[in-house]
C-alpha cells in the first residue's frame, strides 16, 4: 500500500484551501461515494477505480501521457521485481487462465523516477516539451492522480496500467494543434461576419431567457406525464415546444437542462410520475434575467448527455437520467479549440442532420478535421475514442451556438466565462442581459407593449388581463372581453384592475377604450353564479332534510337546502358521511347512477422518508479531515456551509 501511503501524506501537506479546490474540482465522481472521515479514505476514494474511471477522461493530452508512461513503467519495474507465475498450458480451464490473468504482478505497480518518464517521452533537460511534461505530472499532483514518494519518486494508482491499456499516447505534444490558416492572408471584406460574437451571444441570451420562462410557465399550468417506459411522450414534447416557441429538439434540451438545475422535479402522482416547477422556481422567477440563465448554463457543462442527439433507432425523448459519462469532457474540449479561433477565422458549424465532410486532396485538412483533431489534444479520451465522435460533437456546437456559448465558429465572451468557471457566469449575464422593465406602454388599439423583457410581477398582471401576442425584443399584449373576465375571474374588480394597470403604465394613465373595456366587462360579471358542492344529501322526509340543514353537530358540513328535499355539502362524500353517523345518523351512500354503493374499509399506506443528502462544503470537510479547526463563522454555519 505504499502508493496510498505516499497519497495520503501528499493530502496532509495541503491547506485547507488546496484541499478543498481539490474537493470541488473532484466534487462529480466523489459525490458517487460516502464522504470521507479520514485523509486515507479520501485517498481511497481518489484512487477507486470509479473515480478514476471518471477522472482519467478529463485529462488533455500532456496530463494523459505523463500518467500512461508512468504506469506503464511503473508496471514493467513491478513484473521484473517479481516475475509472476509461468503462464498455463494449452487447454487449461478458465480459473487457471484467470488466476494468471490477475496475478500479482499484472496488477502491481512500482515508483518511478520522474527521469525515466521525461525519457519515455523524449522530454529533454531543456525545451518546451520537458517544460509541458514537467507541469503536467504537477497538475497529477494537485488532482491526486500521482504522489511522490519521499525520494522524490512517482506512485500512480494501482488499475491505472489496465484503464490505460487500450490508450495509444502517440507522440508527446506540449502544445495543441492550430487550425489550419488560408494561404491568402487577405480576408476579403465580405467573409468578415457582419455581427460580432458578443452580439450573437446577446441575441441568444434574450431568445434564450424568453424561450426557458414561456416553457416553465406551460409546465407549472399543465405538468407533463412521463411514459411507464420512462421519458417524455412525444405528444408532451410536442405541446411543450409550441408553448415555449421552440423546436422539439431545444425544447428536450431546455427540460434537461431544467431539471438538472433543480427548477424542475419528477413526481409520483396516482396517476404516474409528472414533471413539475419546484419551489426554486419561485425564487428563479424573482431574480434577473441574468441570474436565471446562470444557473442552466452552468447545468449544460456539467450534463451526462447530448440532449439534442438522437442515435440512430431511438426515440427522441427527455427527462431520462443521461448516462454518456463522456459528453461533459467533449464539451469542455470543443469550447477550450474554439478558443483559440480568431474572429472570422473558425470552421463554420457542421449542418444537422450531420454527415461526414468529403475527404480533400492528400496533405490537406478540412477546418473540421482540425476542430476535432485541436479537441482531442484538450481530451483524448473523450473525442477520438468515442464513437459517432463526429455527429456528437456536431450537435454540441450546436446546443452551444443555441446557448450564446458560440459564435462564427469561435467562442463568444460568455462561452470563455463558462470554459474558464461555470459557477461565475452572473457578470457576463448582467452584461448581455438588460434589466427587466417594471412598466409598460399601453395603447388605444387596446395593445400593451414592453419594449424588452418584462419583471415577473409586470408580466404576471398583463398575462392574467391580456393574451400575448407577439415576443421579440418588445412583447405584446392585448386586451379583450375574455381576457379582462379571465383577471375578473381570479378575484380582481374593476378599480383593482385598473389601479394596478395605471401603476404599470409608463405615463400613469390608461387610454379610454381599455377603462371603457374593463367597465362595461365588469358589469356583465357575476350576473350568474355557480355554486361548490361536495356532495349532496337527499331524502323524501322534507322535516328531516329541515332538522339536518338546522343541526349544530353537522355545522362544520356548510348544509345548505337547494330544494325541499336535497342539502348541499362544502365536505366531500366520505368527511359528510362520518360526520352524519357520528351525530347519530344512518346514512347510506349513494353512486351516480342512483345505487347504493357498497363501502369497503380503506387501507392506508406509509410515505417512505426521502433520503438527506450532506450538502457539506468542500471548505468544512476539508478543515475536518486535516484535523484543523474551522474558523467560528464557518463552523458555526449549518450543514458545515
Amino acid at each position: 500500500m505504499e502508493g496510498l501511503d505516499a497519497l495520503t501524506r501528499s493530502l496532509a501537506r495541503r491547506t485547507p484551501e488546496q484541499l478543498a479546490a481539490l474537493l470541488t474540482r473532484h466534487a462529480e465522481p466523489l459525490a458517487r461515494r460516502p464522504a470521507p472521515t479520514e485523509l486515507r479514505g479520501l485517498a481511497g476514494a481518489l484512487w477507486s477505480y470509479e473515480t478514476l474511471h471518471q477522472l482519467v477522461l478529463h485529462l488533455d493530452h500532456p496530463r494523459l501521457q505523463v500518467l500512461t508512461a508512468t504506469a506503464r513503467i511503473s508496471q514493467e519495474r513491478a513484473r521484473n521485481a517479481a516475475p509472476g507465475p509461468a503462464a498455463p498450458a494449452p487447454g487449461a480451464d478458465y480459473q487457471s487462465l484467470m488466476a494468471h490473468r490477475l496475478s500479482f504482478a499484472h496488477l502491481a505497480t512500482e515508483p518511478v523516477p520522474p527521469e525515466d518518464v521525461f525519457a519515455a517521452l523524449d522530454a529533454t533537460p531543456s525545451g518546451r516539451t520537458r517544460t509541458a511534461a514537467e507541469t503536467a505530472l504537477h497538475a497529477l499532483y494537485d488532482d491526486g492522480l500521482a504522489a511522490p514518494t519521499e525520494d522524490g519518486a512517482i506512485v500512480v494508482p494501482p488499475r491505472t496500467p489496465q484503464l490505460l491499456a487500450a490508450h495509444d499516447p502517440g507522440p508527446f505534444l506540449a502544445d495543441p494543434p492550430r487550425p489550419s490558416t488560408p494561404d491568402n492572408p487577405a480576408t476579403p471584406a465580405a467573409s468578415v461576419p457582419p455581427t460580432s460574437p458578443y452580439d450573437e451571444s446577446r441575441a441568444a441570451a434574450a431568445t434564450l431567457a424568453a424561450t426557458l420562462d414561456r416553457l416553465l410557465a406551460s409546465l407549472a399550468t399543465q405538468p407533463a406525464a412521463l411514459r411507464k417506459s420512462g421519458g417524455l411522450a412525444v405528444r408532451e414534447i410536442k405541446r411543450l415546444a409550441k408553448a415555449a416557441g421552440a423546436t422539439e429538439a431545444h425544447t428536450r434540451l431546455l427540460l434537461d437542462l431544467a431539471l438538472a438545475a433543480d427548477l424542475i422535479a419528477l413526481t409520483r402522482t396516482p396517476s404516474g410520475i409528472t414533471a413539475l416547477p419546484t419551489g426554486a422556481y419561485d425564487d428563479w422567477l424573482g431574480r434577473p434575467p441574468g441570474a436565471r440563465l446562470a444557473p442552466v448554463l452552468a447545468a449544460w457543462s456539467g450534463l451526462w448527455d447530448i440532449p439534442t442527439h438522437t442515435p440512430y433507432g431511438e426515440t427522441p425523448t427527455a427527462l431520462v437520467r443521461g448516462h454518456d459519462r463522456h459528453a461533459p469532457a467533449l464539451r469542455h474540449a470543443l469550447l477550450a479549440a474554439l478558443a483559440a479561433a480568431p474572429y472570422g477565422a473558425g470552421a463554420p458549424l457542421p449542418s444537422l442532420p450531420f454527415t461526414e465532410p468529403p475527404e480533400q486532396e492528400a496533405g490537406t485538412d478540412t477546418p473540421w478535421n482540425d476542430l476535432l483533431r485541436a479537441a482531442d489534444w484538450h481530451r483524448p479520451l473523450a473525442v477520438t475514442h468515442q464513437p459517432m465522435v463526429g455527429e456528437r460533437a456536431a450537435h454540441t456546437l450546436h446546443e452551444a451556438a443555441y446557448l450564446g456559448l458560440v459564435a462564427h465558429g469561435t467562442l463568444t465572451p460568455l462561452g470563455r466565462a463558462l470554459l474558464t468557471d461555470p459557477r461565475s457566469l452572473d457578470r457576463p449575464l448582467a452584461d448581455l442581459l438588460p434589466p427587466l422593465l417594471e412598466q409598460a406602454h399601453f395603447q388605444a388599439d387596446l395593445t400593451v407593449v414592453v419594449p424588452g423583457r418584462p419583471a415577473a410581477a409586470l408580466a404576471a398582471l398583463l398575462t392574467s388581463a391580456a393574451d400575448r401576442e407577439s415576443e421579440g425584443h418588445a412583447v405584446t399584449w392585448r386586451f379583450s372581453p375574455a381576457s379582462v373576465r379571465r383577471a375578473l375571474d381570479t378575484g380582481h374588480t374593476a378599480d383593482t384592475l385598473l389601479a394596478d394597470l395605471t401603476r404599470a403604465s409608463v405615463t400613469g394613465t390608461l387610454p379610454q377604450p381599455l377603462d371603457y373595456l374593463i367597465q362595461d366587462t365588469a358589469r356583465a360579471h357575476g350576473r350568474m353564479r355557480v355554486l361548490p358542492a361536495a356532495c349532496c344529501i337527499r331524502s323524501d322526509d322534507e322535516a328531516l332534510v329541515k332538522e339536518l340543514a338546522a343541526h349544530r353537530a353537522l355545522h362544520d358540513l356548510g348544509l345548505r337546502a337547494i330544494a325541499p328535499t336535497v342539502l348541499v355539502s362544502a365536505r366531500p362524500p366520505a368527511a359528510t358521511l362520518d360526520a352524519l353517523r357520528a351525530a347519530g345518523y344512518a346514512p347510506t351512500l349513494e353512486s351516480d347512477t342512483g345505487t347504493t354503493t357498497v363501502e369497503r374499509l380503506p387501507t392506508h399506506r406509509a410515505t417512505a422518508p426521502a433520503p438527506t443528502r450532506d450538502h457539506r462544503a468542500p471548505l468544512a470537510l476539508a478543515h475536518r479531515l486535516l484535523g484543523i479547526p474551522a474558523p467560528r463563522q464557518e463552523a458555526t454555519k449549518p450543514g458545515g456551509e
